[in-house]
């Protein structure tokens, strides 16, 4: 097994109540007839994980680092047999897409609905940036335009015409401004798009939007990855610089007159004291947005983990009746699946009582965007919180052990249960690349077994601590299936990497969990969200 790079996720239709034909399916068959190249399906944040997919997991912890793999579900917000059967789910996007030429920069991603939804209202914009500095070209056409987000495509080739998608240290200095230069839009995520793809960004527009709004990019360097240099006999990272400065002028007018935006004033604290507060809905023709944000009481806070807003997330589902509409998010059921655009707004956390703002965006092919009795439906939460819980290791009580026991060590937390059979040193390269640390040599202890997690296992933080105090960061590695009948997704490969462990260190030592990033499902809470009279865009 290898693990890839993390990323926040496919979207995936709920398979029990489909009757439309799979959108991710219909993609591939195009790919395979045009034989082009689709975007990359991998994710590169492991945090939202998919079923019936093998996903990479990684985090790295503050004394040790951790990391997960994983493929399949991990979370059932309810046993599907426990309830009633829910209604077959209609298609929804009723509106037929019209049946207009998609440029290729979009034609076979995601985002070719989003064109032929935007193009005919007048919201795809072309600004003609063509920037060729030393034979490296920027080209920047048909940015998507709506009241809530703005989609900004940019095409980088090399002197040899090669694609380049090296610009994720750049993308701070892009940015969408007022005419006084002041911040209107903050990054947001496409869900859809996996892997390090820089190419297209996605900007979340701010509350108050202007009639003209400026996009003005300072793009200086370009790293063009590692060349092995054989003089110095290791690899050296390659850097280009260019002048890839624009400028262009966006008008909102027309998007800001085809939307319909509801305030929202609904807040809800759990009993362990996370609180929501919806503040706002938005409708575009390219999907519903969900504003809220998110806060902790005291006695949480000083539970959780300092990073608590990046590993945080919540899981719902919306319940649509008049079209049978059903839709489940941000859990780890087979049926589950992500908002099309995501925002997680950090920008407050610092302040006193600081809040994460949360944004989650509906695509029309999964919520109809002309659905007028929408309930939302929170079903459960995870957050990384700091316990810590530890468990004796002896190599020697455990070899001789295993000649009469299956499983010879017992580790269990919060209903999490891992359960070790042996050990062995294997030559582990290191993949963990932490500051300050330094592994000699190659070979490091592994502990395997079996685990079976109640828990989101993404955010675990391990570390093992020697006789001597010294502390040993724990790299956790396995694959998953679909959770039981019990709602506990199993492990059944699990493996822990000891990295810098020797066999000179000695057979004692002590495992500790320091985080865990737990999932909390005692939450009660349902809001119907706003109405409208009329949708502009239908007129």
């Amino acid at each position: 097994m290898k693990p890839i790079s993390r990323d926040e996720d496919r979207m995936w239709e709920e398979h029990l109540y489909r009757e439309e034909p799979d959108a991710d399916f219909t993609l591939k068959v195009m790919q395979k007839l045009d034989g082009v190249s689709m975007e990359s399906g991998e994710d590169q944040h492991p945090f939202e994980k998919k079923s019936m997919r093998t996903h990479w997991m990684r985090r790295t912890g503050i004394a040790a680092a951790a990391v997960v793999i994983l493929a399949g579900g991990a979370w059932f917000a309810f046993e599907r047999t426990a309830e009633p059967a829910q209604p077959a789910v209609n298609a929804v996007d009723r509106l037929p897409l019209p049946n207009i030429p998609v440029p290729e920069a979009l034609k076979y991603s995601y985002f070719a609905d989003d064109y032929k939804r935007l193009k005919p209202l007048g919201l795809v914009v072309n600004p003609d940036i063509n920037i060729n500095d030393q034979g490296y070209t920027l080209k920047i056409e048909d940015v998507l335009v709506d009241r809530s987000h703005m989609v900004m495509t940019m095409q980088q080739t090399t002197p040899d015409g090669l694609g380049l998608s090296r610009l994720l240290s750049e993308m701070g200095r892009i940015h969408v401004t007022d005419v006084e230069g002041r911040q209107v839009a903050s990054l947001a995520r496409d869900t859809r798009t996996k892997g390090s793809v820089t190419e297209r960004l996605i900007f979340q527009l701010h509350d108050e939007i202007p009639d003209q709004v400026i996009v003005r990019g300072e793009l200086r360097n370009l790293n063009m990855g590692s060349y092995y240099d054989y003089e110095k006999r290791s690899y050296e990272d390659r850097d280009v610089t260019v002048d890839w400065s624009f400028q262009f002028k966006i008008d909102m007018t027309q998007a800001k007159s085809l939307a319909v935006e509801n305030s929202m004033d609904n807040t809800y604290t759990t009993p362990e004291g996370l609180k929501l507060d919806m503040t706002q809905l938005v409708r575009t023709p390219n999907g519903t947005r969900l504003d809220l944000n998110v806060s902790l009481d005291d006695e949480l806070r000083a539970k959780v983990d300092e990073d608590w807003a990046n590993d945080m997330d919540i899981m719902y589902h919306i319940e649509i009746p008049e079209t049978n509409e059903y839709r489940i998010f941000n859990g780890n059921r087979p049926d589950t699946r992500e908002a099309k655009f995501r925002l997680r707004d950090l920008s407050e956390l610092n302040q006193n009582g600081g809040q994460l703002k949360l944004s989650e965006t509906w695509d029309p092919t999964l919520v109809t965007v002309d659905a007028k009795n929408i309930r939302f439906v929170l079903d459960g939460y995870t957050i990384p919180v700091r316990e810590e819980k530890s468990v004796g290791v002896d190599l020697d009580k455990m070899r001789k052990d295993a000649e009469f026991y299956t499983y010879v060590l017992r580790f269990e937390q919060f209903g999490d249960e891992v359960l070790f059979s042996k050990y062995n040193y294997w030559p582990v390269q290191q993949s963990l690349k932490l500051p300050e640390r330094n592994y000699e040599g190659t070979s490091s202890l592994v502990l395997e077994g079996v685990g079976t997690f109640q828990n989101d296992i993404n955010g675990d933080q391990w570390v093992a601590i020697d006789h001597e105090g010294k502390e040993y960061p724990v790299e956790v590695m396995g694959t998953t299936n679909q959770p039981n009948k019990n709602e506990e997704y199993i492990v059944s490969d699990l493996r822990l990497i000891i990295h810098g462990y020797k066999k000179e260190n000695g057979t004692k030592f002590t495992l500790k969990r320091t985080a865990v990033n737990r999932e909390y499902r005692d939450v009660n809470w349902e809001v119907n969200l706003p109405s409208y009279d009329s949708l502009p865009w239908l007129k």
